[in-house]
This record gives structure tokens, C-alpha cells and sequence, in this order.
């Protein structure tokens, strides 16, 4: 289970974004978050994915409670989580070839070996050709970009994927095929998913409930939420 409890957070704690929200995710659920832009739900989405420390609450995972943040936090809860990003080409080092931005995080957890397999693999399953491979970020389009991003999400195999505003960018048929690749990965791992996003009809389709954020949030301030690399 994915569970946050009464998360208030933000980037001055006399003003956070986000107060008091309860969500949970069980394993192989998929929960869509709905707010407008500005709202704090990728402030929230940031602390879901240890990216963020909370300024109060609990985060637990499978029971545990996280106490530790970003590269402080145990490989243990880094690895069991992948993200997408909304804005691919400040999610990426684009010094990188699309291959080795997949392949990041097997580097970074010592399993080299599984990089020629671990990323033709993914590559196909989010419908990167071969010759994409060998190309830089700004060599291809923002939905070739995002579909290396989440390639380099799913690469550990995840238990828990979240995705924020991962196909707001994107035109129709590119958003098809990255929730299809989402939901492929998830059919055959188990993995819950948290997607967020202020598309109704995506996330009504996509995922078994909707949470809204006006629901969620209590007395939560707009603040334009802060870019991730």
C-alpha cells in the first residue's frame, strides 16, 4: 500500500501548497488526481516520488514509514518507485543518448548487465524505434523525449509509477500510446499507479478513481508548482 496522511508541504513552510492531504494507492490500483494547474498537486506528486520532504505527515510504504529524502532515502523506497515528469526536456540530461537516459537508473544501482536487454526491451514497449536510440534530447520531439522518460521510469520495474501531467504536452495519438505502455507494464507487474493531471475525461478513463483535489486539500494555497529536473 502507498499511503500519505495528512501531507502538508511546500517551499516556505509559513505558506505551504499543500495541507493536510490523506490519499492511498493499493497494489495494482490505478488513482487519477484532478486539480487545475497551480493547485499543488505536483508539489504532492514531488513528495510521493521522495523527491520533496514534507513539512508534516506520513508517507508509508507497504507499511513503512519513509523517513528519509531524495538521495538520502533508502535504495530500498528509491527503486520500488518510477516518475514521469510533465516537461520531458527538463527531466532529461540532454547531454545523454535516448539509450543511456533509459538506462541511468541501471547504472546507478550497479546492474550494467541488464542494460542491453533491460533497454531494447522498454524501448519497444513505449515505441522508440532502434535508430532513436542513438539520438540526444534535442535530436527528437517532446513525445519521443517523454517516451524515453518513461522507459527510464519503468527500467527497475517499479511497484509504484507516478505520473504528473505526463501527457499534458502531448498530442492525442502520442497520449494514447503512453497510457497503453502504462498500462501494459502494470497489467503484467501489479503496479499501482497515482496519475496525475486536470484532464477529467483521461483520468476518468484511465484509472479505477478519481480523486478531486478541492476534496483533498484542506484550506490549500495556488502556488505555481516548482520544475523538476
Amino acid at each position: 500500500m502507498l499511503e500519505l496522511h495528512d501531507i502538508t508541504a511546500g517551499y516556505d513552510s509559513r505558506t505551504p501548497v499543500v495541507r493536510n492531504v490523506t490519499l492511498t494507492v493499493a497494489p495494482g490500483e490505478a488513482v487519477g488526481l484532478l486539480g487545475p494547474s497551480g493547485c499543488g498537486k505536483s508539489t504532492l506528486a514531488r513528495v510521493t516520488a521522495l523527491l520533496h520532504r514534507p513539512d508534516s505527515g506520513t508517507l508509508l510504504l507497504d507499511g513503512e514509514p519513509v523517513r528519509r529524502w531524495r538521495h538520502r532515502a533508502p535504495r530500498a523506497h528509491r527503486t520500488v518507485l518510477g516518475v514521469v515528469f510533465q516537461q520531458p526536456r527538463l527531466a532529461a540530461d540532454p547531454r545523454l543518448r535516448l539509450t543511456d537516459l533509459i538506462a541511468e537508473p541501471l547504472r546507478a544501482t550497479g546492474r550494467r548487465d541488464e542494460i542491453p536487454h533491460s533497454v531494447g526491451e522498454l524501448a519497444a514497449a513505449v515505441g522508440l524505434t532502434p535508430d532513436l536510440l542513438d539520438r540526444r534530447p534535442h535530436e527528437v520531439s517532446d513525445g519521443q523525449l517523454q517516451r524515453a522518460c518513461l522507459a527510464r521510469a519503468l527500467v527497475l520495474r517499479p511497484r509504484w509509477l507516478i505520473c504528473d501531467e505526463m501527457t499534458a504536452m502531448l498530442d492525442a495519438s502520442t497520449t494514447a500510446a503512453l497510457v497503453a505502455a502504462v498500462e501494459n507494464y502494470r497489467a503484467a507487474s501489479g503496479a499501482g499507479l497515482l496519475a496525475v493531471g486536470h484532464d477529467q475525461l483521461l483520468l476518468d478513463r484511465w484509472c479505477d478513481r478519481t480523486l478531486h483535489w478541492d476534496d483533498l486539500a484542506v484550506g490549500a494555497k495556488t502556488k505555481p508548482d516548482q520544475p523538476t529536473r
